[in-house]
């Protein structure tokens, strides 16, 4: 019975280490008076894009990536 529970500690300990991690990146919730809050990449760019202050840390997903067109060409 021991041994049962040992083995199923470990097995348990191993799923937990070996999981993925979580992939948010920790932004910044910027402020402005007359403005709804942003939530951006660091400290640096609330202050000196937006114009607020970081008052609240937040998940920041980056937006998405356009992707380029492709144009046909003609057949002739």
């Amino acid at each position: 019975m021991r041994k049962l529970l040992v083995v199923a500690g470990l097995l348990l300990g191993a799923a937990l280490v070996t999981g993925t991690p979580a992939k948010a990146d920790v932004g910044c919730g910027c402020v402005k008076l007359g403005a709804n809050p942003v939530c951006t990449a660091t400290v640096e760019q609330c202050m000196s894009k937006v114009g607020g202050l970081c008052l609240a840390p937040c998940d920041y997903q980056p937006p998405p990536k356009k992707m380029a067109m492709r144009h046909k060409k003609k057949k002739m």
